[in-house]
Parts: structure tokens; C-alpha cells; sequence
């Protein structure tokens, strides 16, 4: 491996938070219960995934800027329970996608790109959707300085999960597919979409989401050093498993 490409949302910054949302929608209060909020968080992401792959596999049109919008919609309303008005749900949305609130970075994700970089490897991030958001994302969170690249910030890249923002992010790393380690928190849209670009792949499941993946699954980046340290664990390029289409998002 020459090089390891993170997704910033998520993987590396906190972004589908109960905070942002609390922030977004109901800045002044009453406070939203927090288990209820993430459980909301987790169902709508697993339904998110669900649409990104299948927009990258032909069963849907793929993921574009209405998309991803209408995400937010439904996880807005999977928070509140139930539809809101359409000028409050856009209100809203407009305010997650502005929020100006400090996102520091995961606990670990500074240490590991410090000792991943000792160990002479090329660092990149991609954002989730095209533009200068996942840029800026890093920049709040103290981690711009740290990586090489910063993929897809031009407003016209290509949308994750396409093959091709991928393949961008591997040729600004100036690397082949083949020695890249790719790391998202997505099985799905992120880790198996990854894998068919031609990297080798890692699942972050912090959350403990994706039990059924028993091989090449992490729970915390802190682990990467030493995964990368030997040559035998990130040479395999097979993705983890379960194979298979994804499941329909459950609770």
C-alpha cells in the first residue's frame, strides 16, 4: 500500500449528528431525545446507502444534488415522526447544509493520520457529494493540514458512489487502484462500491452496524497503523463480506 483514502463525513468528521440537527431544526429548544435521534440517524443512513448503490448499480437513477436533498427530508422527518411543512422542511435543510457549528473530529482520526503518515503512506479524503463542503468540513475539524488530497471539491466532480470519484481520488494520490486502502463507514455505497473501482477496502463501524461483516471490518481507525504495519494484512483486495444485494433498512 502506498496510500489510504478516508470518506470525510462520518469516517473521519462527525456529520449525522443529533447536535446538528438539534441546530438545524430546533435551535432554541426543547432538546430532542437522543436515543430517538439516533435511531432515526441509523435507519436513515442504512436507507441512504441503499439508494446510493443501487443508483450505482442501474437499479435506480444515480445519486445527484435532488437526492441527496430528499435524504435529508426523510431523515428530518424520520426525527419529528411525521412530515413537516414544506417551507419549515426546507428551512431546515438549508440550515443542516449551512450549520456553522464546531465539528471536531473523531477522537482517533488525528492520532491515526499521524502515525500512518510516519509510516511514509499518502493520505486523501473524498466527500460525499461534489463541492468544497467536505474541504471545509476538515478544515473546522483541525485535519485539512494533515492529508495530501482532498477529492471531488470542484462542484462538477463526479458523485460518490461513481467508479470515477473514485478513480479521481486514487490519480490525485498519484497512485494505481491497487495500492490504495479505501476506509468508509458505509457498506454498501462506500466499501463495496470502493472495492469495484479496484481498492482495497476497509469497513469503520464505530457503531457497531454491520455485524454480519466478519472480515476486514474495524471499529476504531486507531487500528489502521497496525493493520498497515503488516504487508499481508491490506494486500488481499477481496471486500468484506456478506455478499449479496443490501438488505431493506431496518430499525
Amino acid at each position: 500500500m502506498r496510500a489510504v483514502l478516508f470518506t470525510v463525513e462520518e469516517t473521519l468528521v462527525p456529520e449525522q449528528t443529533p447536535e446538528r440537527w438539534q441546530w438545524a431544526w430546533r435551535p432554541q429548544g426543547p432538546v430532542m431525545p437522543e436515543r430517538h435521534v439516533r435511531a432515526a440517524l441509523k435507519r436513515s443512513l442504512h436507507a441512504w446507502d441503499r439508494r446510493r448503490w443501487e443508483g450505482l448499480t442501474g437499479a435506480q437513477p444515480p445519486v445527484g444534488l435532488p437526492e441527496y436533498r430528499q435524504f435529508l427530508r426523510s431523515t428530518l422527518f424520520g426525527i419529528a415522526g411525521h412530515t413537516l411543512p414544506e417551507a419549515e422542511t426546507e428551512a431546515v435543510v438549508e440550515r443542516f447544509l449551512k450549520a456553522p457549528i464546531d465539528r471536531p473530529p473523531h477522537p482517533e482520526a488525528a492520532p491515526t493520520l499521524s502515525a500512518l503518515r510516519a509510516q511514509g503512506l499518502k493520505l486523501g479524503a473524498l466527500g460525499d457529494r461534489p463541492g468544497p463542503s467536505g474541504g471545509e468540513n476538515l478544515k473546522r475539524a483541525g485535519l485539512r493540514a494533515a492529508l495530501d488530497v482532498v477529492a471531488g471539491e470542484s462542484p462538477d466532480a463526479p458523485w460518490p458512489p461513481a467508479k470515477e470519484a473514485f478513480r479521481e481520488a486514487v490519480k490525485a494520490l498519484g497512485c494505481r487502484p491497487s495500492e490504495v486502502l479505501f476506509v468508509g463507514h458505509l457498506y454498501w455505497s462506500e466499501v463495496r462500491a470502493a472495492h469495484r473501482a479496484g481498492l482495497t477496502t476497509y469497513l469503520l463501524d464505530r457503531a457497531g452496524w454491520w455485524g454480519r461483516v466478519e472480515e476486514r471490518r474495524i471499529l476504531s481507525l486507531s487500528e489502521l497503523p497496525a493493520l498497515l504495519s503488516s504487508p499481508s494484512a491490506a494486500a488481499a483486495p477481496s471486500p468484506p463480506s456478506p455478499e449479496g444485494p443490501p438488505p431493506a433498512p431496518g430499525p
